[in-house]
């Protein structure tokens, strides 16, 4: 069944967790058990009715401080697809969870309280989805029972959000009226919004395509494991594993094995469920090739379309997610894809102001800043242009001394 993965984003109390206890509440994707529990902590805590919030709210201090503090992730089903929930938080110190979040999705659900419109964070996540490269965005105006349904409030609020929208150079947005507390629109039309002819979230939900998310053209297969079994069954396999992160691999293909630039043709592709004529992207896969050449975790294999670049100078935009700050010098690994490398910080060529969606200089990257940075790698990576593909183009940065995630980046050049 076709997976969608969603994120949703937007400022403290504009009801995000409200909205997916709704989501999964009333499309029947609420076990008994874990209901009675969020039936009983909404009894205790004095709530007048059940709190859905609770049912993504799973930390015992979210629950006690009444906000998301972690990404919290919901999986749920419908006979149309299968749906991966995640929960970001919307205070401004946890930007790190909304990069989070957002990285893999497909649809971005942009929450906007109809009494207050488009605040400062309503802002800082549109401009992280765009800079995310998130292919679908949804602006909730919700709480609209609370402004009586006016048309009004909704309509300004969603040719504000247009505006930025369209500066910041994110994909169409849709734009629904909900009321999470009450389910308006949520997984069912609502008749108290007459003046809206569009669809419900969930029905919006199911019809996204998701193909037009990941880059057709550009086979891209990093290899993660190699899958030599030394059994008499198998005496001879060698097979490269690994998930495909675009594109379409076919058996009789050219493929060719980068860095080192080997050629050869793909044998076969065997699956957990048998051998298949073809993989396409998301799909977990084992290779065999028709040469018996070296392919090692780490190295990336190529289809006959346009290449990835092989380079050790990297230019990107990070995220940074320590209390340490960045500076010019600083050693880190660098892990793009499957592979892991040394690198050093060349320069901290900006700093973006998420408020206004300008750049200055500066000379070090503090918790959940977001800057332009130049790396050195000690190894060359092979990677494409986050623009073009999601996966290739981004990258960790990751603490020497730790081991720890310091900061998500995207490519924005390589050379």
């Amino acid at each position: 069944m076709e997976l969608l993965r969603i994120a949703t984003a937007g400022s403290v109390d504009d009801g995000k967790s409200t909205l997916l206890g709704r989501l999964l509440y009333d499309s029947k994707s609420v076990l008994a058990d874990t209901l009675a529990a969020v039936e009983r902590t909404s009894a205790e805590r004095g709530d007048e009715r059940t709190n859905l919030a609770l049912l993504t709210d799973g930390l015992r201090a979210e629950r006690e401080q009444g906000i998301t503090i972690d990404v919290a992730y919901r999986y749920f089903s419908t006979p149309v697809r299968s749906f991966i929930l995640a929960d970001t938080p919307g205070h401004v110190q946890y930007t790190r969870n909304m990069v989070t979040g957002a990285s893999t999705a497909d649809v971005a659900i942009v929450l906007v309280d109809a009494r207050r419109g488009l605040t400062e964070q309503s802002r800082r996540h549109a401009f992280l989805a765009a800079l995310l490269r998130v292919p679908h965005v949804v602006l909730c105006v919700n709480k609209v029972d609370l402004v009586d349904f006016d048309a009004e409030v909704y309509v300004g609020i969603a040719a504000e959000f247009a505006a930025v929208a369209s500066r910041l150079g994110l994909p169409k947005v849709t734009a629904i009226p909900v009321s999470a507390l009450h389910g308006d629109n949520v997984v069912h039309p609502s008749a108290r919004t007459p003046w809206y002819g569009g669809p419900a979230l969930l029905e919006h939900l199911e019809s996204v395509t998701v193909a037009a998310n990941t880059n057709p053209a550009d086979t891209r297969l990093p290899v993660q494991y190699v899958i030599r079994p030394q059994s008499p069954a198998y005496p001879d396999y060698r097979g490269y594993a690994g998930s495909v992160a675009s594109g379409v691999l076919r058996v009789g293909d050219p493929v060719t094995v980068l860095p080192s630039g080997l050629r050869t043709t793909v044998r076969a592709i065997d699956t957990f469920d048998g051998p298949v004529d073809e993989a396409v992207a998301r799909m977990a896969v084992t290779v065999r090739l028709a040469d018996d050449i070296d392919v090692a975790r780490g190295d990336v294999l190529v289809g006959s379309g346009r290449s990835p670049r092989v380079t050790q100078d990297l230019a990107g935009t990070i995220c940074w997610m320590q209390s340490a700050p960045l500076r010019p010098g600083a050693r880190v690994r660098v892990k793009s894809t499957t592979r892991t490398v040394r690198a050093v910080v060349r320069s901290l060529n900006s700093r973006i102001d998420v408020r206004s969606f300008t750049e200055a200089d500066a000379t070090e990257l503090g918790l959940n800043d977001i800057g332009r940075i130049s790396l050195r790698t000690a190894a060359p990576v092979v990677v494409d242009d986050y623009a073009d593909n999601r996966v290739t183009g981004g990258f960790l940065l990751i603490d020497d001394a730790t081991g720890t995630t310091a900061g998500a980046g995207m490519v924005a050049r390589a050379s």
